[in-house]
């Protein structure tokens, strides 16, 4: 095929390949050495992040241990590779040979061609030759050149992009939103999830207006939060990328945590008043026992798995807050029985209401797990219970879209505990976050926050 482009007297292509505008220009060949190794240490951030992922771990503790440490620009770009990977991993599969490839090479052919189909400001030279050389140091020389072949060859596709059809989910939960949601907001759904979440800030030990003068100030922009729950950091003038949150002003003293408006909108629904004594039992990774006690409750935060323990320490501390830590189950919580104002928990769940932050959830959920969680909801539910003293709260919250996990486990907590009814709180938030039975639902595609879900229980006796 001629090349058309005009560099085409000044400079031989890369390779013999047709050009693709914006993407494949004819271009001398980049001086190896050094420039592949700098350029590699990303990719190769991500393809451990994603090995972790499909060793079991999830996809937020990978990316806490294997992106530490990196420079900025390189943890942006490894975050945004593996992130953009497990959300399309269904498209790359389609166009890559993965059933004769070595499973070692799997997420390196993924890495690649999603850099060629998906990231316009990646060359095509550079796609191709880090992941030959990831390949290389991973499999050996044949498989560099197994990799070359294959990206060559996607390379050339003048079609190359992100528009095929296939699937970003599994199609059996597509299909169980389609009966519930109906098509066309499944779609809004689906391309919520595949998009790149905005980063939000709630206000810890500094004001709102404070917070967003300085977040200005450093050349950030800001505008409200859906229902006025948050700040949502944008570029600005002087910031046209938006940092990893450490590295913004005012992390290190505390002025502000991370937290998507649908959680902060969870504490407001919770309403519990001023100086209530509140044991938040799942309470890392931190978020909403800080919010519940900006609001002006007296927290205990507890939390059985010890592994999410140093987090929920640290975003207590840099909150500036009094809330005592314990590591310790509900069986074993740090109150007498009857003693507590209100019981928050905010159950483990199948997350279906955050995939768009945690992109790796899709494909570890399956039916029998949503199952599984529900059961172990209700567990946790019960042991709650004869925490709360008799006219207390007993506060369920979930980040699940899923009834399942929401209202059917409140419904079956309270045919069995009749000292418990549903006490909604409908004047603290809008009408249009509220079920028929009166609990908390935020929708992703209806509302442009996280998908979270929250029911209020009072002890009569």
């Amino acid at each position: 095929m001629p090349c058309a482009s005009r560099w085409r007297r000044a400079a031989r292509p890369s390779w013999q390949a047709g050009c693709r505008a914006a993407k494949w220009r004819c271009r001398p060949r980049p001086p190896r050495g050094c420039w592949i190794k700098e350029a590699t240490s990303a990719r190769r951030a991500a393809l451990e992040l994603l090995e972790a992922v499909r060793g079991g771990a999830t996809f937020a503790a990978a990316r806490d241990r294997h992106l530490a440490g990196l420079a900025e620009r390189d943890r942006r770009l490894a975050h945004e590779l593996a992130a953009g990977v497990l959300r399309r991993r269904a498209q790359l599969d389609r166009t890559l040979p993965l059933s004769t490839a070595d499973p070692r090479l799997h997420d390196i052919l993924r890495l690649g061609a999603y850099q060629l189909r998906a990231l316009d400001r990646v060359p095509a030279y550079a796609a191709v030759s880090t992941s030959v050389a990831l390949a290389r140091e991973t499999a050996g020389e044949a498989a560099g050149g197994f990799v070359n072949h294959v990206l060559r060859r996607l390379a050339r596709d003048a079609g190359c992009g992100m528009r095929d059809a296939a699937p970003t989910h599994p199609p059996w939960l597509v299909e169980r939103w389609r009966r519930r949601f109906g098509a066309a907001e499944t779609a809004r759904l689906t391309a919520w999830n595949d998009a790149k979440p905005p980063l939000v800030l709630q206000p810890a030990r500094c004001g709102r207006d404070a917070l967003e003068a300085r977040l200005r100030a450093a050349g950030f922009g800001v505008r409200e939060a859906p229902f006025d729950a948050g700040i949502v950091l944008t570029p600005g003038d002087h910031a046209s990328r938006i940092p990893h949150p450490a590295h913004l002003p005012g992390f290190e003293e505390g002025a502000f945590i991370v937290q998507d408006p649908a959680h902060a909108l969870v504490c407001r629904y919770a309403a519990v008043p001023r100086g209530t004594l509140v044991y938040d039992a799942c309470a890392a990774p931190g978020g909403k026992g800080v919010t519940l006690e900006r609001l002006g409750a007296r927290v205990v935060a507890g939390d059985a798995r010890r592994d999410r323990l140093a987090r929920l320490a640290d975003t207590v501390r840099r909150a500036g807050v009094a809330i005592p830590v314990v590591g310790a189950d509900l069986v074993a919580a740090p109150l007498a029985p009857a003693t507590a104002d209100a019981v928050l928990v905010d159950a483990p769940c199948s997350a279906t209401g955050t995939m768009a932050r945690h992109p790796d959830a899709r494909w570890r959920l399956s039916p029998r797990l949503i199952d599984r969680a529900a059961a172990r909801q209700g567990e946790l539910l019960r042991a709650a219970a004869p925490l709360v003293r008799p006219g207390g709260l007993l506060i369920y919250a979930t980040c699940s879209l899923e009834p399942e996990e929401n209202g059917d486990v409140v419904n079956a907590f309270l045919q069995r505990h009749r000292e418990f009814a549903r006490e909604p709180e409908r004047r603290a938030v809008a009408a249009e976050l509220l079920t028929a039975e009166g609990d908390f639902q935020s929708l992703p595609q209806r509302h442009g926050v996280d998908g979270a879900f929250a029911a209020r229980l009072r002890r009569s006796h």
